[in-house]
């Protein structure tokens, strides 16, 4: 996911140990620049991460790539935005693609599509055509059907 919005603060770094190593966790927090604006905080993990934000002065409009995750604990849910890459925004550039995949193809130009006249012959009933589905009952020629409404 994706958002845009002005820095607006840092969050102190929190580091600790556990199984696996050392780690670090920073923040930041930005407002986006809707009719309502609003104050999104982000997580970032690792240094590499906290770096990204570090070197973006405060007041600067930024692209956040993040990803939502919530947890359980004590019957009650957290959800955390963790950021996945920072950047400066500019207006008019295309959105970074940060994972998944990337078209590295050329954009191609519509082409228009001429209208098609329906045929005056019947059309097939669709239903007739997949097995286990009953048509609909067709009417008599006077306006009534076997419906019991």
């Amino acid at each position: 996911m994706e958002i845009t919005g002005k820095l607006i603060q840092l969050l102190p770094n929190v580091e600790g140990e556990s199984a696996r190593g050392h780690w670090v966790r920073g923040g930041f927090v930005i407002e986006t620049g809707d009719d309502y604006p609003r104050k999104v905080a982000f997580t970032l993990f690792g240094e590499e991460r906290i770096a990204m934000v570090q070197n973006i002065p405060m007041g600067t409009m930024v692209q956040v790539t993040f990803n939502p995750e919530s947890r359980e604990f004590n019957e009650k849910w957290y959800t955390d935005l963790r950021a996945s890459r920072v950047q400066p925004f500019v207006p008019g550039q295309m959105p970074a693609q940060a994972t998944g995949y990337q078209w590295a193809g050329q954009p191609s130009q519509a082409q228009p599509v001429a209208p098609q006249a329906a045929p005056a012959a019947a059309q097939p009933d669709p239903a007739a055509q997949m097995p286990g589905f009953a048509s609909a009952p067709k009417m008599d020629s006077n306006g009534e059907d076997d419906l019991p409404f």
